[in-house]
């Protein structure tokens, strides 16, 4: 077996375990191994069988190994099913009209970090993203080291997962002689493709409403500023329909799979052929339509318009990116998502739709190997310190 080899990926997600590896050495990133399997031990964003778990990396690290004829010595481990929070925290400099040195930035962003350990000690801090630099209340692109003023601001942004999932991951890799190299959030890549494919785009909103959960994402200057996790889906539309017109989840399923909720007559009534089970009954197809908006909208409403969390960063209106993980509700109520999502005035609404998962391979690899430009840690250059790091993307 090859003993240099590439490095493990395993992504972590809502329903499934994705083990995969790209080849480090192709400029494009070939994907060398993929395998799905059912999410285990972990349930409502815990860890709550460690053997469960281990058990089955174990196992999938082995077909990997075995198929590519390698043995790993390392994981990146790539996190969207586990509790994470964002928080935004900035220091200040007075410089009374002095230079600004870098050793005054390596004070405060230890400073930052530090305070950040001490209030969150149960966490992990997981990426530090620079958000913003002032120079006399002036926002500037780049760090303005060597530059005369009265006060410099700093804002870092930090992502952070529980001190107990972080160690739980990090136990069960290394049971299975593995090194954790790294864990990364889906939002932060799937943010970075948002930007790779929009040149001129560095603040946006990413909405995912998947069938039982839903995120929104909120970058600002190409850095990860907020996240949040709602527990509740599309499913919600389906079972607001069930309820309202009386019939089963799975023939509401089987109606909007099989009829056009996107072109018809508003006299239109559902067909005789999925009442086989029941008593015919006149239910329109503009009631369902209905029955759904109205859900629809309080959706976009919680996760949207009326979060205030949300609100607190926002200093101008930007575009929403909408991912749809639900085929039935992209098949016959995508007028509907556009429309609640995108009501209120200047709001771009952007649906992203025919993703290939191979730009998802491609920029997490490069953000592995190379890092980020506003990640205050990139993740390329472990060895040196955090200011190094950070001026070395900067200058």
């Amino acid at each position: 077996m090859k003993n240099n080899s590439p490095t493990l990926f395993v992504e972590i997600n809502a329903s499934k375990f994705i083990f995969f590896v790209n080849d480090e050495e192709d400029y494009d990133y070939k994907l060398l191994y993929h395998y799905t399997t059912p999410i285990q031990g972990i349930d409502n964003y815990k860890i709550f069988d460690h053997d469960l778990i281990l058990n089955i990396f174990k196992k999938n690290i082995l077909a990997a190994e075995k198929k590519l004829n390698l043995i790993f010595k390392e994981a990146v481990i790539v996190l969207n099913n586990l509790d994470c929070s964002t928080i935004s925290f900035s220091g200040f400099k007075k410089l009374n009209r002095s230079q600004l040195l870098k050793e005054n930035i390596t004070y405060l962003l230890n400073s930052l970090k530090s305070k950040i350990q001490e209030t969150e000690d149960k966490k992990k801090i997981i990426h530090i993203f620079n958000s913003n630099f002032f120079l006399d209340e002036k926002v500037l692109d780049n760090l303005p080291v060597g530059l005369f003023g009265n006060i410099y601001s700093h804002e870092l942004s930090f992502f952070l997962i529980n001190n107990n999932d972080y160690n739980n991951l990090e136990k069960i890799l290394n049971k299975c002689n593995l090194r954790l190299k790294k864990i990364l959030s889906k939002n932060f890549i799937e943010g970075v493709n948002i930007i790779n494919e929009n040149p001129n785009l560095n603040t946006f909103i990413q909405v995912k409403v998947n069938k039982k959960n839903s995120q929104i994402v909120y970058f600002e200057n190409s850095a990860l500023k907020y996240t949040q996790d709602f527990k509740f889906g599309s499913d919600l539309v389906l079972n607001d329909i069930s309820k309202v017109v009386g019939l089963k989840i799975e023939d509401i399923k089987n109606i909007l799979q099989d009829s056009n909720f996107n072109n018809f007559d508003n006299e239109s009534l559902l067909e005789k052929k999925f009442f086989q089970d029941q008593s015919f009954r006149k239910i329109k197809k503009s009631h369902i339509i209905d029955i759904a908006e109205a859900r629809i909208q309080e959706i976009a409403d919680i996760i949207l318009f009326k979060n205030i969390n949300l609100k607190s960063f926002l200093k101008q209106t930007v575009p929403i990116f909408l991912k749809l993980n639900d085929k039935i509700n992209t098949k016959n109520f995508k007028n509907s998502y556009n429309q609640s999502f995108s009501y209120k005035e200047n709001y771009k609404l952007i649906f992203l739709e025919n993703f290939k998962p191979e730009t998802f391979y491609v920029n997490l690899n490069k953000v592995v190997q190379y890092g980020w430009n506003k990640e205050a840690i990139p993740v390329a250059q472990e060895n040196k310190t955090i200011i190094s790091k950070i001026f070395d993307f900067f200058n």
